[in-house]
């Protein structure tokens, strides 16, 4: 198979992200991309403010996820995430 055959746009990943968006991202496990720091998004210090809100890694206080309520849209900036890390809670052997 052609690398062309199997590209497709990015409607086809509409399954796999609906799972991922509709799931409590708090239990999710957040890689901080300053300092390589893991652990659960419900363990982000959160700085909060009208417009919305900006974690911070507990261990070297970088910013790890912005999230921004604008009058049109919600704006999600993980810039300073290396990796999000969801679990569907069933054990690995």
């Amino acid at each position: 198979m052609q690398t062309e055959e199997m590209r497709l746009d990015g409607n086809a990943a509409a399954g796999l992200l609906r799972e991922l968006f509709v799931r409590d991202m708090t239990s999710a496990m957040a890689t901080c991309r300053g300092c390589g720091n893991v652990g659960p998004v419900g363990a982000l210090l959160e700085y909060g403010h009208q417009m919305g809100i900006v974690l911070r890694c507990p261990t070297c206080e970088g910013v790890v996820l912005r999230l921004v309520h604008a009058a049109d849209a919600l704006r999600l900036d993980p810039s300073g995430m290396a990796l999000l890390t969801l679990t569907d809670g069933t054990p690995v052997s």
